[in-house]
């Protein structure tokens, strides 16, 4: 397993497994997600998708590129190099950002793990708190095999739930498409804000994209970083199309589409192992999300504490830090899915486009085609 993490495996498809498999708890997991940024559009939603493949690919390679450049493998070093001192501004938004996808994560699986397994709602989240406590207590080495397996494991499960939803409905999504319906939406639907729609459904997930960047360090060339940012565009996106086209057989009816987590109604009616299965890949995404996102900001913590007072975080600290962002989280959860991903993800996507998507593509552009090797090195200087 080292010597595959160590070759071309670690250096181009690493990062982006890293990447999707934190993405899919936040942007997948319930399919409330692709209700709200594509979906709800109909036969006009795919162009979101479109967009979203695009604003992936762009992001992801650019920040692959940049953390490479400037030797800045965690979430502070980058934000340091593209906007100076206002760095801070990105670590309200992020804790914000992964507290709130944390929280629709435990009031989903909390939701899911009942109606499929049985459990009590607080048995689930429970459960899964010590995961997480756990993974971050044992460090990088071992979630990097966690996601690995963990990421094959998913992309399986819903490569399974979306090809026995789609092989049943497939009929109706094709007339959906061929008809133009985007009835759910009231008024006229606009090609712009469909696109908007995807811009902004990326925008929130800009928050996954720090989880990655200790994995960059394999990278030695721009030609590494571009391909790995392909690849994690494509891992990224695969799954968004997939649920989207196993929604679009349901379109437009309010009881899917209405659906707190669309999944469960997609799958209603299908044998009771296929539901149960659909139970324990979401607790694992939410595990593999929750552990991604809580081990950047603990790695971004533990880098100011060398350079503040030169001592690392303890394991049991790296540990105390994940169970504490689960319990906010889960105070958040009682809000309910539907508002948090409607209200919070919109609000949120705005503040990461402000203070990370702009700054990466105009500064990052910058200072990764312009910026000669010398001054690279006097800027990283001036910034450590």
């Amino acid at each position: 397993m080292k010597n595959l993490l160590e070759g071309s495996f670690g250096r181009y498809v690493l990062p982006a497994i890293i990447l999707q498999s934190v993405l899919i708890g936040g942007g997948f997991a319930t399919g409330r997600e692709i209700v709200e940024f594509g979906a709800k559009y109909g036969a006009l939603g795919w162009l979101g998708g479109v967009g979203i493949f695009i604003g992936f690919v762009v992001m992801a390679a650019l920040m692959f590129e940049f953390a490479r450049k400037y030797k800045a493998y965690n979430y502070r070093a980058v934000l340091k190099e593209l906007i100076g001192p206002f760095w801070f501004l990105f670590d309200i938004v992020y804790l914000l950002l992964a507290i709130l996808i944390i929280a629709i994560m435990a009031s989903a699986t909390g939701e899911i793990l009942n109606s499929t397994l049985g459990l009590n709602y607080w048995v689930g989240v429970g459960l899964i708190t010590a995961i997480v406590g756990v993974l971050n207590f044992y460090g990088k080495g071992l979630i990097e095999r966690f996601k690995t397996w963990g990421t094959l494991a998913l992309m399986l499960g819903y490569l399974l739930f979306a090809t026995i939803v789609i092989a049943t409905t497939w009929e109706d999504a094709i007339n959906v498409l061929a008809t133009g319906d985007t009835s759910y939406m009231t008024g006229e639907v606009s090609i712009l804000a469909v696109i908007w729609s995807g811009i902004l459904y990326v925008g929130y997930n800009l928050a996954v994209f720090p989880a990655a960047l200790f994995t960059v360090k394999r990278q030695k060339s721009r030609k590494e970083s571009l391909l790995s940012g392909l690849i994690a565009g494509v891992l990224m996106t695969f799954p968004w199309f997939m649920t989207y086209f196993s929604l679009l057989g349901f379109y437009p009816s309010e009881e899917v589409y209405g659906s707190s987590v669309p999944w469960l109604e997609m799958l209603n009616g299908f044998p009771t192992i296929v539901v149960v299965i659909f139970g324990i890949v979401v607790g694992w995404t939410l595990v593999e999300t929750s552990s991604g996102m809580i081990h950047a900001f603990v790695d971004r913590t533990d880098s100011q504490m060398q350079e503040l007072a030169n001592k690392s975080l303890t394991s049991g600290q790296k540990g105390l830090i994940a169970v504490g962002t689960l319990v906010l989280s889960v105070i958040l959860s009682q809000v309910g899915i539907i508002d948090l991903i409607s209200t919070g993800y919109t609000a949120m996507a705005y503040a990461m486009i402000a203070v990370f998507a702009i700054p990466l593509l105009t500064i990052g552009v910058y200072k990764i085609f312009f910026k000669k090797d010398d001054e690279v090195a006097v800027d990283h200087a001036s910034n450590e």
